[in-house]
């Protein structure tokens, strides 16, 4: 394209949600975490590298039989609570404004246990074993 001579309407995106194309052979369920893999395809938080966290379902999206695409799902980016990790992996007070990590499609941890683990989003605060987590790919990817 050529560089602009006169005013344009360029359009835009309100709002927090976004509904985008869902992987293969996945059911995500509504309030779930959910993920950005490695092809770029929304699926559901779990244990894996190359993903980063994007926001939280907002309905439940069922593409166990389809292929990648085939079906989209709505979510939202924002601040959630999920389930904290134990052990070594739990996340405190003090990790307040650092990077969590994808257990599953509910739990987040405090490390990336040992490079098996693909970055949620950053801890925005901890109440007993819930964890708030700010969810938006954008800020996750810049903490990396």
């Amino acid at each position: 394209m050529t560089a602009m001579t006169t005013e344009r309407n360029t359009i835009r995106r309100l709002g927090d949600t976004r509904v985008e194309p869902l992987a293969a052979a996945i059911k995500v369920w509504a309030g779930s975490l959910v993920m950005r893999n490695a092809a770029g395809f929304v699926t559901k938080g779990a244990t894996a590298t190359g993903g980063i966290g994007i926001g939280r379902a907002e309905a439940t999206a069922d593409n166990s039989g389809g292929t990648a695409g085939a079906m989209t799902v709505e979510y939202r980016r924002g601040v959630y609570g999920f389930a904290n990790a134990a052990g070594a992996d739990l996340i405190a007070q003090a990790d307040i404004g650092t990077l969590c990590y994808i257990v599953d499609d509910q739990t987040v941890a405090k490390t990336d246990g040992s490079a098996t683990r693909s970055p949620v989003g950053i801890i925005d605060g901890v109440e007993g074993f819930t964890v708030w987590v700010l969810l938006d790919e954008a800020v996750t990817r810049g903490a990396l």
